[in-house]
């Protein structure tokens, strides 16, 4: 018997981009010492106090069914946080608290997508994105963005794809590239949508690392409000990557449906996680701060580093916990390169093939090991590149 193909469509049976990861996990497990620089995984757990508030909750007894839609203290605290950085009108209604934030991607697209609807996203793109849509029965199609314009998507772009889309989905500060999208960029994306009247998903996991610039949320833009899913997590603002903690923010028409969908799946979220993540939030900037701080300073090491060579172009990085790094005059791909890489000098990098066919040429470096060993993962990164470079 055949399985559906909403499932079986998910990869489309193909390699999935990431074969120098599972090939350096791998070769770390046999023993071999590996500089993984490859997921955004913090090189830090989380904070030992979010852990005591939840272990206390589940000691003291929100270990059974908690409200689908999410608790009510977690559900208004989202909203407050929403509201207090997008200077928009943001209740409980407009939230429900998902396992993470990949299944809100999916959560998202089941609701605005029927069966063989068009969805758009931005290429390069989180390593998910196009199997999300295929997975709710959706048809995904790329909309490329161009390194000589940073990776930022044009109007001109969008328009072009749009044309018998359903919705669109973009990623600031953006995963693979490290590009915080400019408020241009976002005029683009809110007139694209208004003109073609697309749904628009925002992924705004990153929006606690941004470097350089200012996080714009769309809901903020006019005209946006009651056509934005927005995505949130708490695994990079606070590194509860495995606590599996999310969110979406919508019209309350949108999350009513969700919550709907979220009975007849997840079933909700464990109370004593939702508390944690509460806990959590109620630190406040402070402790998103501190959890960012590495990722600054290890941008700063690398842009210097860059900086005194002419080999490797950084994208410009300006928020994120990634790197995006031209290295096309080496006369590699992005693969070959970071699979000499490792072979040669045991670091691994992600090609940028694996983010989609706009980052050809280029890898993603993950800023996710202490800085001592980040510095001189990226001397012998650029020092390698050099080598290749000159037997060209």
């Amino acid at each position: 018997m055949d399985l559906a193909k909403r499932i079986t469509a998910v990869t489309e049976g193909e390699s999935d981009g990431w074969d120098v990861f599972y090939k350096a996990r791998a070769l770390k497990k046999s023993g071999q010492p590996i500089i993984e620089l490859t997921i955004g995984e913090h090189d830090v757990t989380t904070h030992r106090d979010i852990l005591a508030a939840m272990g206390h909750s589940a000691r003291s007894g929100h270990t059974g069914y908690a409200a689908v839609p999410g608790t009510d203290n977690l559900r208004e605290t989202v909203a407050r946080r929403i509201q207090a950085q997008s200077g928009i009108a943001t209740t409980a209604a407009n939230i429900i608290i998902t396992p993470g934030a990949q299944s809100a991607l999916f959560f998202a697209h089941m609701a605005v997508l029927n069966p063989g609807d068009v969805a758009l996203y931005c290429d390069p793109y989180y390593a998910t994105y196009p199997g999300t849509i295929r997975g709710v029965g959706g048809v995904e199609r790329s909309v490329i963005c161009k390194p000589e314009l940073d990776f930022q998507p044009t109007h001109k772009d969008l328009n072009a794809a749009a044309t018998g889309a359903r919705s669109l989905l973009v990623n600031s500060p953006n995963n693979p590239t490290g590009v915080v999208y400019d408020k241009p960029t976002w005029e683009a994306i809110a007139k694209t949508c208004q003109d073609h009247d697309l749904w628009l998903i925002s992924d705004e996991v990153y929006d606690t690392q941004v470097w350089q610039g200012k996080h714009i949320s769309p809901r903020s833009l006019n005209g946006m409000i009651k056509r934005t899913l927005v995505i949130g997590s708490m695994s990079k603002s606070h590194a509860m990557t495995g606590s599996r903690i999310g969110w979406i923010c919508g019209p309350e028409s949108v999350v009513e449906h969700l919550i709907n969908l979220a009975t007849h799946t997840t079933y909700g979220v464990p109370g004593y996680i939702q508390d944690a993540a509460d806990f959590a939030l109620n630190q406040g900037i402070a402790a998103e701060l501190e959890v960012a701080a590495p990722f600054r300073r290890r941008r700063k090491i690398a842009m210097d580093l860059i900086d005194g060579q002419n080999v490797v172009h950084a994208v410009p990085c300006s928020g994120a916990m990634y790197m995006m790094l031209d290295i096309r005059t080496t006369g590699l791909s992005g693969e070959a390169f970071a699979h000499g890489l490792l072979n040669a000098k045991q670091i691994a990098v992600m090609p940028g093939e694996s983010f989609g066919r706009a980052a050809a040429g280029h890898i993603r470096v993950a800023m996710t090991v202490d800085d001592a060993q980040f510095t001189d993962a990226l001397e012998v990164l650029l020092n390698f590149a050099a080598a290749t470079s000159s037997i060209k």
